[in-house]
């Protein structure tokens, strides 16, 4: 069993950063791949980044690629989501979810339903 810990969001102004982490307990950390997925009100739960077991691999979609960054610490245990350059439309509920590597042929997926294990959730606010 993986338990996930979500560091609290905020309120940012657009073009502001924040920063996230999750904290994963319970299970062997180097052999999870991890993800964050975001989820707006009305809206279905959309894919933000993605990082491989070894952190060698990442990808995010075009919305965020390169203003958000994914990055992982294997000694701690943490992943991290660097968001820079925040837009209104970033407003969300941030979800940090793992899954075991081997569960993926191609070492990490976008679709939230392949990932069974989650976080609370954390609310992230950027105002125009």
């Amino acid at each position: 069993q993986v338990q996930l810990v979500e560091s609290v969001g905020g309120l940012v102004q657009a073009g502001g950063s924040l920063s996230l982490a999750c904290a994963a307990f319970g299970q062997t950390f180097s052999d999870l791949t991890m993800a964050w997925f975001r989820q707006s009100p009305g809206q279905e739960r959309e894919f933000v980044a993605a990082i491989s077991y070894s952190g060698s691999t990442t990808f995010y979609p075009n919305s965020v690629k390169g203003r958000f960054t994914i990055s992982r610490d294997n000694a701690e245990n943490t992943v991290h989501l660097q968001m820079n350059s925040l837009k209104p439309e970033d407003t969300a509920v941030y979800y940090c979810a793992a899954d075991y590597a081997y569960r993926f042929s191609l070492g990490l997926s976008t679709s939230y339903s392949e990932y069974d294990y989650w976080g609370q959730g954390t609310q992230v606010t950027v105002s125009s």
